[in-house]
This record gives C-alpha cells, sequence and structure tokens, in this order.
C-alpha cells in the first residue's frame, strides 16, 4: 500500500495494522517528523519516499526520495499498489484522492476534507472512510428503513469551561484535548465543533442522506447511531481506537481481536449533551450546510486560513469561528458546477478571510 501522512496519528496506526496483518508498504509520503519517517523507513523498507519540503531531502535516509505536491501524484501513478491510504491534513489531500480513484486504486480515506469539498465529483465505489463516525454509521446498518442518523462528539478542549473564558484562551490549552492526542488542526477543529460539521458532511456524501446530526458524548464511547423507521435506534460502542476503522478499510473482513472490549459495568454510566451555538457558534450553519453542501469549499477554505491564523497568535480562539461564518454569509450563494470550480473558489475564499 501507499501511505500518505505516514507520521501523522492514522500513519502510525495504519503502520500498526500493518505490522499486525503483515502488509507490505510501497510508499511513503511524510511532512517535516523526518526522525519519525526515519524510523519508519528503517521497519517498514518502502521502495519510494516523498517529503514535504526539499531542504529536508538530505536528511532522510533512503535512496528513492523526492519532494512536493507533483512527486505525491506521480507516486500514486507509478507504484503497483492496489491500496492508498490518505490521511493527508487539509485541501492538499484532495488531488492525491481524486488521483488515487483516477488510477483505479483502493482508498482508504481519512483526508476529510476531500469529501466535505468535492463529494459531489469522488467516485466512491472503492472508498473506504477511515473514522471512527462513519466506520461506526457503517457497522451499524442492517437490511431495514433508516430514518435518521447521529454522530457523537468529544466536546473537545473546552466543553466545560465558563464561556465567559473562552475569549482568552491560550494555544496550549486549545491543543489539550481532554481524549486524545490528535494534530493540531483537528484539535483545533474539535474545539470549534468544525470537526463535527466536516463529518456530516462526509456522512450526507457517504450515505446519502440529509437526516444528520451529533450529540456530546464526552467518553467517546460511542461513536455512532441509527434511529430506524420502526423507532429503534442501535448505537457502536467501541473503545477509541482508530486501528479498528482502518483494519476494516484495508482488509474488508476482520476476524481477529483489533481491541479489547467495552466493559460497560466498568463504565457504569455515560453522558449525552446537545451542541448549544453559545459554545460552538459554527454549529448555527449545519443546516444551511445540509442544505448547500457546495457551501463545504467555502467552510474548510475559511477554517484552514483561520486556524493557521489562531496558531500563528493572529486572532483569538472564539475567532475563529468568526472567520468561518463571515465566509459562509459572504459566499452563501455557491454553486460549484466542476472541479474547476472547486479550486477557484478556495482560492477566493482563502484571499478573502486572510484579509
Amino acid at each position: 500500500m501507499i501511505i500518505l501522512g505516514s507520521t501523522g496519528s492514522i500513519g502510525v496506526n495504519t503502520l500498526e495494522v500493518a505490522k499486525k496483518f503483515d502488509l507490505n508498504v510501497e510508499v511513503l509520503v511524510a511532512g517535516k517528523n523526518i526522525e519519525l519517517l526515519n524510523k519508519q523507513i528503517k521497519e517498514f523498507n518502502p521502495k519510494k519516499v516523498v517529503i514535504s519540503s526539499k531542504e529536508d531531502l538530505e536528511l532522510v535516509d533512503h535512496k528513492n526520495v523526492s519532494c512536493g505536491e507533483d512527486a505525491i501524484l506521480e507516486a500514486i501513478e507509478n507504484s503497483s499498489s492496489d491500496t492508498v491510504v490518505n490521511a493527508l491534513v487539509g485541501f492538499l489531500g484532495l488531488k492525491p484522492t481524486l488521483k488515487a480513484i483516477k488510477c483505479g486504486k483502493k482508498l482508504a480515506l481519512a483526508n476529510k476534507e476531500s469529501l466535505v469539498v468535492a463529494g459531489k465529483f469522488i467516485d466512491q465505489t472503492n472508498l473506504r472512510a477511515i473514522d471512527s463516525e462513519h466506520f461506526g454509521l457503517w457497522y451499524l446498518l442492517q437490511d431495514k428503513v433508516v430514518d435518521s442518523m447521529v454522530i457523537t462528539a468529544s466536546g473537545g478542549s473546552f466543553r466545560d469551561y465558563p464561556l465567559e473564558d473562552l475569549k482568552n484562551v491560550s494555544i496550549k490549552e486549545a491543543l489539550n484535548h481532554p481524549n486524545w492526542k490528535m494534530g493540531n488542526k483537528i484539535t483545533i477543529d474539535s474545539a470549534t465543533m468544525t470537526n463535527k460539521i466536516f463529518e456530516i458532511i462526509e456522512a450526507a456524501w457517504l450515505f446519502n442522506t440529509r437526516k444528520l446530526d451529533a450529540i456530546i458524548e464526552p467518553k467517546s464511547l460511542i461513536h455512532a447511531l441509527i434511529n430506524f423507521k420502526d423507532g429503534s435506534t442501535t448505537a457502536h460502542i467501541a473503545n477509541t481506537s482508530m486501528q479498528l476503522p482502518i483494519s476494516y478499510a484495508l482488509m474488508n473482513k476482520i476476524d481477529k481481536n483489533i481491541l479489547e472490549p467495552v466493559d460497560l459495568l466498568e463504565i457504569s454510566k455515560l453522558e449525552f449533551k446537545k451542541i448549544e451555538s453559545s459554545r460552538y457558534p459554527i454549529w448555527d450553519i449545519k443546516n444551511e450546510i445540509l442544505n448547500n453542501l457546495d457551501l463545504g469549499v467555502v467552510l474548510n477554505a475559511a477554517n484552514e486560513v483561520a486556524v493557521s491564523k489562531f496558531l500563528n497568535r493572529e486572532i483569538g480562539f472564539l475567532d475563529i469561528s468568526k472567520i468561518s461564518l463571515n465566509a459562509i454569509n459572504k459566499f452563501n450563494s455557491i454553486k460549484i458546477n466542476n472541479l474547476d470550480d472547486i479550486f477557484a473558489i478556495d482560492k477566493e475564499v482563502r484571499s478573502y478571510c486572510a484579509s
């Protein structure tokens, strides 16, 4: 397989799954964590390595190493692997997604931005989403009529903070997720609840429904629920480990133990909370987004600019959602007819939000 984003959380877990099932790794694609990349190279012996920066080329312990977006696309096209794991972060992941599909590869997709901005143009025939919520929904589907789907949220870093304190929170506080360690971008997106809007957009494309919602489940043990027409509801309960959805995305069928089952007696109780727009202002546009999924490209571009500004100490935490909401209001009538429209609108929104 080809792993795009091998040094990130999904990439690291994918390599653990590769060891567990003795899967071959042909290509590793990574960013700036060269130290970890070199350890992966030594252990998995890939034929090809791609990194993000030219200045790091000489630091990589591999004879066949290149850099940049074009090199990623070439590696996908020229590889003999039939599976691409796309765990890149952000809009950068879209072109590799499209290339993998064009090349007829099986696509294990953790780059949520691909579906958020271009879901209507992505052939899902050989696609499996790597995400605990979407995996949970897929796992629960039966031969019964579905009424609606619900995914869960942890609530993020500030779920228990006094509302009046949010305007002054630090980057360090924002990156202190209560349940797990993730990359900076997704941790901030979790804190603003933008990540959950993204996942609802993904679910709309993956399951062809607009009857979607989310609730907060602070222990992150219930990942998804399906409400059926007959009035019954099923829930997917599992300990938090991305190795479970990754294993199914790669193998389709799993017969061996991947993680320990949840001990409900030990848990003793579960709690559910409504997502309130007073704490998560971005939630106000959930229905607007569902009614016009083309707005995904606007939200993604605005959010990427805003999160970058926050991490660079240019704006406060609450300004992230303000920038995104402003962009949605400015570009709320857009219609996307082709892939070129996506790249053009993305560029326009970024320029608008940057200024």
